[in-house]
């Protein structure tokens, strides 16, 4: 949950400015897209030697995992809301923030529906790589001692 907010929270704010201001998202959009593609698991060895094993690498990694997929949906639901919703909403003197709350929220709870279960697929993959609990650790223990009915309870 750590790592979603300090992923999410700035994705959030910056896909808003991104959204709202054509000048930020051309200048920002480039850094963006060159940068998504990356595999987030690739990064994982240069975080756990800045950050160390332990939690704190787990936390960077589900950080880094939801903040694009909330960014890039953030600013797709504001960029593109259509102009008759904004007319719309215009008429029945709706301001800006209520406007953005109900129209481009949708995508935004999209963005962090897919920035949770890429947080999810990556936090298994640190604890595989730099843990000794975790779901992930049990996997890659389970594969290396060959042991596929590993059973947490200790009975089979």
């Amino acid at each position: 949950m750590l790592g979603l907010l300090l992923g999410g929270i700035p994705a959030l704010f910056l896909g808003m400015t991104m959204g709202l201001s054509r000048p930020i998202r051309a200048a920002i959009d480039p850094l963006v897209s060159s940068t998504y593609p990356i595999p987030k698991s690739a990064i994982l060895p240069l975080v756990l030697l800045i950050f160390g094993l332990g939690e704190i690498s787990k936390v960077v990694m589900v950080a880094l995992g939801a903040f694009y997929p909330i960014l890039i949906n953030t600013v797709s639901g504001v960029a593109n809301i259509d102009r008759i919703y904004l007319d719309v909403g215009r008429n029945y003197r709706a301001d800006q923030w209520q406007m953005l709350r109900t129209i481009a929220l949708p995508s935004i709870v999209a963005g962090v529906k897919l920035g949770v279960g890429v947080g999810l697929i990556l936090i298994a993959i640190a604890e595989m790589i730099g843990a000794k609990d975790g779901i992930g650790y049990m996997i890659w223990n389970a594969w290396q001692i060959l042991s596929v009915e590993t059973s947490t309870s200790g009975s089979s």
